[in-house]
């Protein structure tokens, strides 16, 4: 084999580093192009008559939202189920909620998220379950959505709707959905997103099981709590319904459980309480 020469050397090393780069640099780009458009004005009149959270964000944070939804519209496929067409109201509807999850951060959130499927209301699936004795049984079950590990969210359009017409009920279909995606992201959802430092993930770890075993206990002695019971199925789903009430009624979540309020809002890098 003949030797590479500098010049030669000096190429090939220019390439690789130019086919290491080009695929985040031209993303990059892209999204910078897509938040410098204007956000359409049918857009607008889809937030405003249908999302009143939109409403309370602060000016600034309003402007993030908007340049999230355009860069998760121009990057995921929404696909319609049930011979349900997708409307841009579906789009900008789903895309402006799982959006609060991303503000104070690049756009270009969900880096998992390959497609948003869409039903026209609640769907049913089917599952193999196996009960205490070990044997397998087929379980079926109608839910408003779900989200898999593998980059798929699947909401039902009704729940999505009557999610963002009620901002302070502390259900929201689409928050609880794109939570999972956000704790998929450090592999299978065990209620543990991606939160940056290392030293974070203990004190997350420590609060959040508190508050687990504190729902747990309040559930036991049929005490009221923020949160709901199915919160209590496993931390998956706690980091989820937590995330719901966080966006929804943070003076109570901060009242009820401060620790795990504080938690959730360095982690969403957002403050609730002052909107």
């Amino acid at each position: 084999m003949r030797p590479v020469g500098p010049i030669l050397l000096a190429g090939i090393l220019l390439a690789a580093s130019a086919w290491f780069w080009a695929p985040p640099v031209w993303r990059h780009l892209r999204r910078a192009r897509i938040r410098h458009q204007p956000f359409p004005a049918a857009w607008r009149e889809i937030l405003r008559r249908r999302m009143p959270a939109f409403a309370r964000l602060p000016a600034d944070l309003q402007l993030q939202l908007k340049k999230h939804v355009q860069v998760l519209l121009a990057e995921k496929p929404f696909i319609g189920c049930a011979g349900l067409e997708v409307t841009d109201e579906m789009r900008v509807l789903v895309a402006a909620q799982a959006s609060l999850l991303q503000l104070n951060r690049r756009a270009g959130g969900f880096p998992n998220l390959r497609q948003v499927l869409v039903y026209p209301g609640a769907f049913v699936v089917a599952r193999e379950t196996p009960d205490a004795a070990g044997l397998v049984r087929d379980e079926r079950r109608v839910l408003a959505g779900e989200s898999w590990h593998q980059g798929q969210v699947i909401l039902s359009w009704d729940d999505v709707i009557a999610g963002a017409a009620d901002p302070v009920d502390g259900r929201n279909v689409v928050v609880h959905e794109f939570a999972h995606q956000l704790d998929s992201e450090t592999g299978p959802p065990n209620g543990a997103p991606l939160l940056g430092r290392r030293e974070r993930y203990a004190r997350w770890a420590a609060v959040l099981q508190a508050a687990f075993d504190d729902l747990h206990a309040r559930l036991a002695q049929g005490a009221p709590s923020v949160l709901d019971a199915y919160a209590a199925t496993n931390p998956a789903e706690f980091f989820a319904c937590a995330s719901e009430v966080f966006f929804e009624r943070p003076e109570a979540l901060a009242a009820e459980q401060p620790a795990l309020f504080a938690e959730l809002a360095g982690c969403y890098r957002v403050n609730p309480l002052s909107w």
